[in-house]
């Protein structure tokens, strides 16, 4: 599904102006219909998932208790 550059503004709750500068850089993908570029939308969607992984990994590592150190109860 392809998105105009507001569009993809409100999506991923940034600046147009700032989307609209990462298109011309390269480091979004897009097209150019003649009038306005078009994004295909899908290309975010693997990212956020890899973003929720990652910070499911980093919340399961902060839950994780700290285990006790067998030195602490060693009475020489």
């Amino acid at each position: 599904m392809y998105v105009t550059v507001p569009e993809l503004a409100e999506y991923l709750s940034m600046n147009e102006a700032k989307v609209k500068s990462l298109v011309l850089q390269g480091k979004i993908r897009a097209i150019h219909d003649g009038e306005q570029y078009l994004v295909n939308k899908e290309q975010f969607s693997t990212h956020f998932e890899q973003v929720e992984k990652y910070r499911l990994l980093i919340q399961e590592y902060l839950n994780e208790p700290i285990p006790e150190d067998l030195d602490v109860k060693d009475e020489d």
